[in-house]
């Protein structure tokens, strides 16, 4: 079985520079990329509904709510 491909946050967020600021479409960007539509998708619909920078946290690591208990 194969592993899952894990990317960095700023990986991410370059990527969705490419859509956002660049103008690319989300299927030219994901396949400049080597990833797939539907996971840029995804990625940008999480940076524009993060309101705090709590996007792309990553494995085990807590916001700041979490760390207060």
């Amino acid at each position: 079985m194969e592993t899952r491909k894990q990317y960095t946050k700023e990986f991410k967020l370059d990527a969705i520079s490419l859509v956002v600021d660049q103008g690319l479409t989300i299927a030219e960007a994901a396949r400049s990329l080597g990833i797939r539509a539907n996971m840029l998708r995804r990625w940008i619909k999480e940076n524009q509904t993060d309101n705090n920078g709590q996007a792309f946290r990553g494995n085990g690591k807590l916001t700041p709510e979490q760390e207060e208990i």
